[in-house]
Formats: structure tokens, C-alpha cells, sequence
């Protein structure tokens, strides 16, 4: 709802501008996303290994 009253506003004072923000956002966020998606991957190989290397303590907590 915040974005789009500030994108409201920046109709009123710069329609061009405004215009341009709303037909090159998809553009971007397409172009964004594999980035996102190597994130995504990168995070859960991460979150693998930090739990493979943990693996002794909690067993070993465990008993």
C-alpha cells in the first residue's frame, strides 16, 4: 500500500518518471531474478554443510 501511494505521488509530480518505474519494474525483476534463485541455493548448500559440520556436537549433546 506504501509503494503505491508513493508511486501516486511521483505520478503527480513526475509522470514520466512514474510511467518509466512502472513499465521497466517487471523488466528488472525479471532480470534480478536467477540472481535470487542463486541465493536461494547458495543459503541451503550453506545451511547443508553447517549442519553436516554440527552433526557430531549434537549427537554427541545428545547423549
Amino acid at each position: 500500500m506504501v509503494k503505491f501511494l508513493l508511486w501516486c505521488i511521483l505520478l503527480v509530480l513526475c509522470w514520466p518518471l512514474a510511467l518509466a518505474a512502472l513499465v521497466l519494474y517487471p523488466i528488472v525483476w525479471l532480470l534480478l531474478l536467477p540472481f535470487r534463485l542463486a541465493g536461494i541455493a547458495v543459503g541451503g548448500v550453506l545451511d547443508l554443510v553447517s549442519a553436516i559440520i554440527f552433526l557430531p556436537a549434537r549427537v554427541l549433546r545428545a547423549v
